[in-house]
Order: C-alpha cells, then structure tokens, then sequence
C-alpha cells in the first residue's frame, strides 16, 4: 500500500514542474514517500522536501530538489534559495525554494541537467534529438 500524497495534486507549483518534468522523454510520475516524484529508471526530480535547520526536520513545501554535476551544485549551494534536502542531500541532492518570483526557465534547466545524470542513453538521445 502506498503513502497519500502531502500535496494537493493541483498545486500550481506542482502543476509547472510537472509539465515540465513530463516534457522530458520516458519521464513518468509517482509517489515516494508522500512527496511527488519524477523519472525515468531513476527519480531525477522530487516536489517539497524537506531540510534540516538546527537539528531539526522542517517540511519545505515550496521545493524541487535535483540531483546535479558536482559543480553545479556546489555552485547552486551559495544562492540562498538552495539548500541541502533531508535523506537525500547526502546523496548530491539540493533544493531550490519556489515562490512567485521563481524563473520557471531556470527550474527547466536545472531540471533538465538532472535528468541527464539519470536517465539512460537513449532517452537522453531521445532529448537531443528534439
């Protein structure tokens, strides 16, 4: 049995990633762990993790978490709106905060480059060939 959803399915938050997330080749949905996901053999996007801020967990609603080349993360960790999300941070994971002032075209990139470090070959040629 899965986990409900923490996440209204209509979200305009989540209603963008998830056109853009499902624009990329082979990319599917599901739920893992409450938190709406993206993929295609692995997850390559993930909606409202959370961090920990003082020893604490803090749900973060207002999130997308992608896994990047390490030195886009590195350079990505500096910007005050990324942080590193809770269970998969160690991982190579960050988060960005979405709010209204969100350059939606920078989430497609960032979303884009970690589809790229997930999905297989094909699909990636699949992707440039468009």
């Amino acid at each position: 049995m899965s986990e409900p959803s923490r996440f209204d399915p209509l979200d305009p938050d989540l209603v963008r990633l998830r056109s853009i997330c499902l624009d990329l080749p082979g990319a599917a949905e599901k739920l893992v762990v409450g938190h709406p996901a993206f993929y295609t053999r692995k997850v390559f996007a993930y909606f409202g993790m959370s961090n920990k801020v003082d020893g604490r967990w803090v749900p973060n609603p207002r999130t997308v978490s992608v896994l990047l080349p390490e030195d886009e993360r590195l350079a990505l960790l500096e910007d005050p709106r990324v942080h590193i999300p809770g269970y998969i941070g160690p991982y190579g994971w960050i988060s960005l905060h979405i709010d209204g002032d969100t350059d939606w075209g920078e989430v497609a990139e960032l979303v884009e480059l970690s589809y790229r470090q997930t999905a297989g070959v094909r699909l990636i040629a699949r992707l440039d060939a468009r």
